[in-house]
């Protein structure tokens, strides 16, 4: 198992000073968020990729369909070859909250899904190298020739890991098809309350998760090597309701844990805990 870190609320600066102390404590990741308002996660990424040297970097999470797919493939692909192939896309639906609705409007879930859906096409299609067409109902792309960018480091593309929830009784897991088609999974299980515990993510539901996604990819002709699956903790016991050990997790099939600390407040005493959490390494 790899261990991850997401580091809420750094400025841009602060962000590349401690992807520089989580890569010195012997951290495998971290990662950065998206807003419609907010710092460029992608700006910042490719500043701290040129300020370290191991670490992988990534987000958590990146909402696709707001992005026209092209303009998201010019940035990982910089930040790619800026990194020496050491990005990672994790993507979803996007959280809709003031920050997005003061901006734009909803346009509904399953528009959401559809625009993801094309938008991972055309990044992977586009990074995957020239010629490339797409045609889809929201976003459409012909070949080109002039000013196209060199490829990445990673190929064909940069890994994607993509949200993916188990809903309990569904007759199609459309989530978890989507996230068996990528990369990675980042297991979620909708429904879960305080009053049915059962529902939320534990070591169980996440085996079950990894099994329906490993039969998914068989029906495709693909295995799990090399696939990922990541679960967001806290080992400091705030924000998530995952807790270490870790060796029931990896047991059930997880690749990486993430630290999720988005309890930590925003401010100096904040990021000085933010600091002393990295400096301590992750939790192995």
């Amino acid at each position: 198992m790899r261990y991850a870190a997401v580091l809420p609320w750094a400025s841009e600066r602060e962000f590349v000073e401690l992807a520089g102390v989580a890569e010195d404590a012997g951290w495998d990741m971290v990662l950065t968020w998206e807003a419609v308002w907010a710092q460029d996660a992608w700006a910042t990424l490719a500043a701290a990729a040129v300020a370290t040297e191991r670490i992988r970097l990534g987000t958590l999470l990146t909402p696709v369909s707001r992005y026209r797919p092209w303009d998201l493939a010019s940035r990982v692909g910089s930040v790619d070859r800026l990194s020496g192939g050491r990005v990672t896309l994790g993507v979803g639906l996007g959280a809709l909250h003031e920050n997005w609705l003061a901006f734009e409007p909803d346009e509904g879930r399953a528009v959401r899904a559809a625009k993801v859906d094309e938008g991972l096409a055309v990044y992977a299609g586009l990074l995957g190298g020239q010629p490339f067409e797409f045609a889809g109902e929201h976003w459409s792309a012909r070949p080109v020739e002039m000013l196209a960018p060199p490829p990445p480091v990673q190929r064909p593309h940069p890994p994607v890991w993509c949200v993916g929830a188990l809903v309990p009784g569904a007759r199609r897991q459309r989530s978890l098809e989507r996230a068996a088609r990528w990369q990675g999974v980042l297991p979620a299980v909708a429904g879960g309350t305080v009053e049915s515990p059962g529902s939320r993510l534990t070591p169980a539901t996440l085996r079950a998760v990894v099994e329906h996604v490993a039969g998914l990819r068989a029906e495709a002709g693909l295995t799990m090597a090399g696939y990922d699956v990541v679960v967001e903790g806290d080992s400091h016991g705030g924000f998530a309701d995952v807790r270490p050990p870790t060796e029931p997790w990896r047991q059930a099939g997880a690749t990486w844990w993430v630290e999720s600390w988005w309890d930590l407040p925003d401010s100096d005493e904040g990021r000085a805990e933010l600091r002393r959490r990295l400096e301590l390494g992750p939790v192995r």
